[in-house]
């Protein structure tokens, strides 16, 4: 295996509408993830977004490229004071134990640590230093000692999303926004520093004592890690707006470098019971309940059964279907058939595996190949050798993020 694995993969952009070529840069790719508000971790809709940059990742290292993966967490939202405020904890603490539940079960699904896991709080001087910026070049304005940042001064807003823009007044209202603040020229504007309010956590700034917007948070925890261009930024297609198309365009008109990101990934929605699963709406899948019964590698299988762009509904009886998948790759994995004359050939279904991979990351065709490798091995006759076979299960195994540990 090596980089030519990742020869001619194919990703889908969402602000061409279109699936084009993707490559390294200079053998390396940086990948920022937008992660949780951390309150009422971690459902399905969560793992499966995470799990399908966890492959992402896996795939590209697997294929010689060297990443620098980072996922966030908006520590500070109105979400979370508000949540803290309800069950009568400080939002700190509400914050640093629903992070932990998130990483315990992300990492119960053998998901790989990003290598920065990065929290806002941590990076109020780097939102700063842009919203300056953003200021001094006459794209934002500060209003009773907030700062926001003005949509008509931008041309291009609107081009991720590709809402028109008498229509993004109501869906940004649906996600966040207020549009009867009267420190604000237009009602789209959105905040980027909102002035501090009564027993609410505060930071100094030029502009007075306040907390950040949920945009800029990961416009300075992106830029910070991986420079004026990122090459993938990814998260759930509910955060194409208002979210990212306001961080694209605050990040490229503070730091005047485009594109702000080479390719933006999007991973559909997951409904349970008719809805959409959520928060707001209670209707939650949630993965500790779920690792309760199961193997790890059942959900991750069942998860990534799924294309990434392509919303589906989670079926409680489907992970114990996988469940009988993942113990065929286990007994695969173990079988004994070491003949002498004949070896087992799996390279057609190895080629499957990496080209599902670079075809717009289609797991659930990779995990087919990986399937068809697991029943030549169980099928093979008694003089036929398959250690090689397994070797190429063990290794596909491990990009997919299986663990194939045993039964149970």
């Amino acid at each position: 295996m090596g980089a030519s694995e990742l020869t001619g993969m194919r990703l889908y952009n969402t602000l061409t509408r279109s699936t084009e070529p993707f490559a390294a840069r200079d053998g390396h790719v940086g990948v920022y993830v937008c992660g949780v508000t951390p309150y009422d971790t971690t459902h399905a809709g969560h793992a499966f977004t995470f799990l399908v940059f966890d492959v992402l990742v896996r795939f590209l290292r697997a294929s010689g490229v060297d990443v620098t993966y980072v996922q966030n967490v908006t520590d500070i939202d109105d979400d979370i004071l508000r949540k803290a405020k309800a069950a009568g904890v400080g939002w700190r603490e509400l914050g640093e134990s629903e992070t932990a539940a998130l990483r315990r079960d992300m990492r119960g699904l053998n998901a790989t640590d990003p290598d920065h896991f990065v929290l806002a709080t941590d990076h109020i001087d780097d939102m700063v230093t842009l919203i300056s910026a953003l200021v001094d070049a006459g794209y934002a304005y500060e209003s009773g000692g907030s700062v926001y940042f003005s949509v008509v001064s931008d041309s291009d807003y609107g081009k991720l999303s590709q809402i028109p823009r008498d229509q993004m007044l109501a869906v940004a209202n649906e996600r966040g926004n207020v549009p009867d603040d009267p420190k604000k020229r237009d009602p789209l504007d959105f905040v980027l520093w909102q002035a501090a309010a009564p027993d609410e956590p505060m930071w100094d700034t030029p502009w007075g004592p306040g907390r950040p917007g949920w945009h800029i948070e990961c416009s300075a925890m992106s830029t910070r890690y991986l420079g004026n261009t990122i090459d993938i930024h990814g998260g759930g297609e509910d955060l194409v707006f208002p979210h990212h198309e306001s961080e694209m365009a605050q990040s490229e008109l503070a730091t005047g470098d485009r594109p702000f990101a080479r390719a933006w990934m999007h991973v559909a929605m997951v409904g349970y019971q008719g809805e959409k699963m959520s928060k707001s709406l209670g209707n939650l899948i949630l993965v500790r309940d779920v690792l309760a019964a199961y193997h790890p590698d059942a959900l991750r299988l069942y998860l990534l059964s799924h294309h990434y762009r392509e919303a589906w509904e989670y079926v409680d009886d489907e992970v114990e279907r996988w469940d009988g998948i993942r113990r065929d790759l286990v007994e695969a994995s173990e079988f004994s058939a070491f003949g002498r004359d004949i070896v087992v050939d799996v390279s057609s279904q190895r080629e499957k595996f990496y080209n599902a991979f670079n075809d717009d990351l289609n797991v659930p065709e990779a995990i087919e190949a990986l399937r068809e490798v697991a029943q030549a091995i169980l099928e093979a006759p008694e003089d036929e050798d398959t250690r090689d076979a397994q070797d190429t299960l063990r290794e596909l195994a491990d990009v997919i993020g299986l663990s194939l540990d045993g039964p149970d």
